[in-house]
């Protein structure tokens, strides 16, 4: 933080990416939302610009949307993120908004009270990868409650992902400059034909953001619900105090989770899940409709 705040085209930091893979492992969020407190308040202490502090989460329906409530909610403004993001790689190929599970995610986001994006996407499982997910994230659909996409990625490495390439794939005991075999300077080619596939969806859309000396936030939208523990799901209470550096997670954190009777069913959370249904309005990141390539810690252009 203390090297990356000084430049003015920061726009973010990310205190994690996928941390938590699996519901089993939801008793992770605390740690999560309490370093998110921890840098805002060390931001702060410093007299830093206010650039925004969230997390990037893996895609995992086990979670959906507990865990982005969960570092939304409360009463300490001090303690809730101040972005969420989405790594969504549900719409491969032809898909269409509902087949793909978007839908579902624009009816979570609905009413959230801070800005959520998609920190990345681009489903390769079908080839070539046609982006058609670009015209529901930019568009009409979910355009006024999500503040773009970041498209993963940007250099052709191992994984199969780039849209650009140095060079082919060297070895990397002989040439330093690319210690992983593949090169990161010279002239960049595009790889064929995902670039042109992107460049072509981007090509019809108009997304429009809100410039930060315009924005004015609105008072009808609150912070959802902190959610209960659910049957083989989340197990953390979102109202427990979150834990200090050095302190392991206390029982008071993780709410029972009520095992099955003899018939197999299993007493209900006490309390909605959600709380996003509970607001009203949307919520669009000031001045950062994203539509950029890669995945960075330090994001492009606050308008």
């Amino acid at each position: 933080m203390d090297e990356f705040q000084k430049y003015d085209n920061t726009a973010l930091f990310f205190v994690g990416n996928e941390v938590l893979t699996t519901a089993e492992v939801s008793n992770a969020a605390p740690y999560v939302k309490a370093a998110i407190r921890d840098m805002k308040a060390y931001r702060d202490s410093k007299e830093y610009r206010k650039i925004p502090i969230g997390y990037s989460a893996a895609d995992v329906p086990g979670l959906r949307p507990m865990l982005q409530n969960y570092l939304a909610c409360g009463d300490d403004d001090a303690e809730r993120a101040e972005f969420y993001a989405l790594n969504v790689y549900e719409w491969c190929g032809d898909s269409n908004y509902e087949g793909s599970g978007y839908s579902e995610l624009q009816k979570n986001a609905t009413g959230y009270n801070i800005p959520i994006f998609v920190s990345e996407t681009g489903c390769r499982v079908a080839r070539p990868r046609l982006f058609s997910d670009q015209a529901a994230i930019l568009g009409p659909e979910m355009l006024d409650t999500w503040s773009g996409t970041i498209v993963y990625e940007w250099i052709q490495e191992e994984n199969d992902y780039g849209l650009i390439s140095y060079g082919p794939k060297v070895d990397p005991m002989v040439s330093t400059a690319a210690l992983d075999g593949f090169p990161r300077s010279g002239t960049p080619m595009t790889v064929s034909p995902d670039y042109g596939n992107l460049k072509s969806q981007w090509a019809t859309l108009s997304p429009t953001g809100v410039k930060l000396s315009d924005y004015s936030p609105s008072a009808s939208i609150s912070p959802p619900a902190c959610p209960t523990s659910t049957s083989g799901g989340w197990i953390v209470n979102g109202n427990a105090a979150l834990p200090s550096i050095g302190e392991t997670l206390d029982s008071a954190a993780t709410a029972s989770v009520a095992t099955p009777t003899s018939t197999g069913s299993a007493s209900q959370p006490s309390a909605s899940l959600t709380g996003g249904g509970t607001v009203a309005g949307g919520k669009e990141v000031t001045g950062m409709c994203l539509g950029l390539l890669g995945v960075m810690l330090g994001a492009v252009t606050w308008l």
